[in-house]
């Protein structure tokens, strides 16, 4: 058995050669990012709370293609499609050293995914949410800055309330990469342990040479942040975490029929951090 997907450049990949419908019916965590190390980056703590462990899988989705990715060094004078193959090796890379149940790339440029009304995304996402169930799902956060990455969220949403209510997952989180999420009051912010595993965490960051060594230390970045996150995630007490993500439950927007208001959603947290800063300077300036 075969999953088929739009493009006929997509690829399916499980590190342990098992079979498709096996690889992708064990898991029980799943990211789907935009781009190539996104997975590394945002959901770490599904990898971290994976690895090694008997009854859980790791799973990872990237939808574009790799092929507009920003290069220098000894990757300045790569093609597009030259960049498409080093980049989908380099995923590849990091499903077998997070030991991944599998890693889907679906092959699609930027441009593609931009497109609200382009069907065949949020479809290639369905069969992999319909093969795999998993509880647990990390998608991009609304807040983020990146257009791809917010379309890229649009069309997991809409795959997600075409499953049966009974086969959605039970948590959904919008997790960090262009845009931090610190900045949410306490009562919505939702933080990922990613401490005490860190010479994993940095291989997977640092097999994607294309980018670390080709302008953009993604690795440094991410690892910084996830410190900072811990130690600034509050000011009245100890850390409690050598490393924390930040997240946004996004699951009630998957709850019904169709996907919930993301405007309401996105307003009334904003409006949350303009009543909290207003009510501080008010009081205090």
């Amino acid at each position: 058995m075969s999953m088929k997907f739009t493009k006929n450049t997509s690829d399916f990949f499980v590190p342990d050669s098992s079979p498709m419908p096996r690889a992708a019916g064990r898991v029980t965590h799943l990211c789907v990012g935009a781009h190539q190390d996104d997975i590394e980056i945002m959901a770490f703590h599904g990898v971290r709370e994976c690895f090694g462990k008997t009854g859980k899988w790791f799973g990872g989705v990237v939808v574009t293609d790799g092929g507009g990715s920003p290069r220098t060094g000894k990757f300045a004078s790569m093609t597009d499609g030259d960049m498409k193959r080093v980049r989908l090796e380099e995923q590849r890379e990091a499903a077998r050293i997070g030991q991944y149940a599998f890693v889907a790339q679906l092959g699609y440029p930027s441009a593609e995914v931009k497109d609200r009304e382009n069907k065949n995304v949020a479809a290639d996402l369905k069969k992999i949410f319909e093969a795999s169930g998993a509880e647990v799902v990390y998608l991009h956060q609304p807040f983020d800055k990146h257009e791809t990455h917010i379309a890229t969220l649009g069309h997991c949403l809409r795959a997600l309330v075409e499953l049966p209510e009974e086969r959605r997952p039970k948590l959904v989180l919008g997790c960090e990469v262009w845009r931090d999420l610190d900045w949410l009051d306490d009562t919505r912010k939702v933080p990922l342990d990613v401490g005490g595993m860190d010479e994993l965490a940095s291989r997977l960051l640092c097999v994607f040479e294309s980018q670390v060594v080709g302008g953009k230390r993604y690795d440094l970045g991410a690892m910084g942040r996830r410190a900072a996150n811990a130690t600034f995630a509050q000011s009245h007490g100890v850390d409690k975490a050598e490393g924390v993500t930040f997240a946004i439950e996004l699951t009630d927007l998957v709850r019904g029929k169709e996907v919930g208001s993301v405007k309401e959603f996105v307003e009334k947290a904003l409006g949350e951090l303009a009543a909290d800063v207003r009510r501080k300077t008010e009081k205090h300036l």
